[in-house]
């Protein structure tokens, strides 16, 4: 077992480690936005979500599916082979101990619900992805206000705290992803029907992904107004609106083209989406991140 330790290139490849990037914006905002920032504890968070848990989650996804065609953040994806498997796993193990030995026991706990939901996910046996509505709750809520809760324990060093305000962006940030996850299976609608897949982008059609994802993401931002608003910082809420109009900029743009010709819900033009959307939020959260620490 221990050779499969030593990744190959295709095996590295099929953890899209590099996609991590477009899952920052989450623990950027946790970040953010916490009252107690212990610099241990959100290094090793930070390192443990983004270089061992997503990548372990997208090897395995990988690993379970097989795809032939293009996913998220690799145009021609290799073939798995079994070493993904046990790349994945050391993974796992290795970030629940990490997490019990540098973090706590409140962080450790939220990490192994993650992977447990994530193996549920893509999982032949259990399979959720396969339920349009299920699938696509699993994904909003754990990579959106449970990784904000998780990430908060990690930074923080302490059990969160439940409150309306804290209420208010834990649901901002499931919005948040609510808005872009439909959109990374809006090219897909085939290649995952013949996996068994139905995915919620396909039940709702190119046109309506994206009008589903307007109406997301306008529920996100009401969301982020009652939480700025509820901390007496709405002036962080107005700069980011700055840095939404280059992400509602390409969305439009790109619905035009969808609208005319549905070959432009394709993989590039999703990337260019994500993309622009990662840059921009993650800029826009170390902008907040300075800002609250200036203050």
């Amino acid at each position: 077992m221990f050779i499969y330790l030593f990744p190959n290139k295709s095996t590295i490849k099929l953890l899209r480690i590099p996609f991590s990037l477009l899952l920052m914006p989450i623990f950027l905002l946790a970040l953010s936005q916490a009252s107690v920032i212990n610099i241990q504890t959100t290094i090793w968070s930070y390192i443990i979500i983004h270089l061992f848990i997503y990548p372990a989650s997208n090897g395995y996804n990988s690993y379970i599916d097989r795809d032939e065609n293009s996913i998220g953040g690799l145009e021609k994806p290799p073939l798995p082979t079994k070493q993904l498997f046990y790349i994945t796993l050391f993974l796992d193990i290795i970030s629940i101990i990490l997490s019990l030995v540098f973090v706590n026991i409140f962080f450790t706990s939220s990490l192994l619900l993650y992977i447990l939901a994530s193996r549920a996910y893509s999982s032949k046996q259990i399979r959720l992805k396969k339920y349009p509505i299920v699938g696509f709750l699993i994904v909003i809520i754990f990579q959106g206000g449970f990784t904000f809760f998780m990430s908060t324990v990690g930074i923080s060093n302490s059990m969160f705290t439940f409150s309306q305000t804290n209420l208010f962006i834990l649901i901002a940030s499931s919005l948040q992803i609510a808005g872009a996850y439909p959109l990374t299976q809006v090219y897909q609608h085939q290649q995952d029907l013949k996996d068994g897949v139905t995915t919620l982008s396909y039940k709702l059609g190119y046109i309506g992904t994206f009008m589903f994802t307007a109406t997301m993401f306008a529920s996100c931002n009401l969301f982020y107004y009652l939480y700025f608003n509820a901390t007496n910082h709405l002036q962080h809420f107005y700069l980011l609106q700055l840095f939404f109009i280059p992400i509602v900029a390409y969305f439009g743009w790109w619905f035009l083209k969808v609208k005319k010709n549905n070959t432009s819900a394709n993989f590039r033009n999703t990337m260019r989406m994500n993309l622009t959307a990662a840059v921009c939020m993650n800029s826009c959260f170390i902008l907040l991140i300075f800002l609250n620490n200036l203050a």
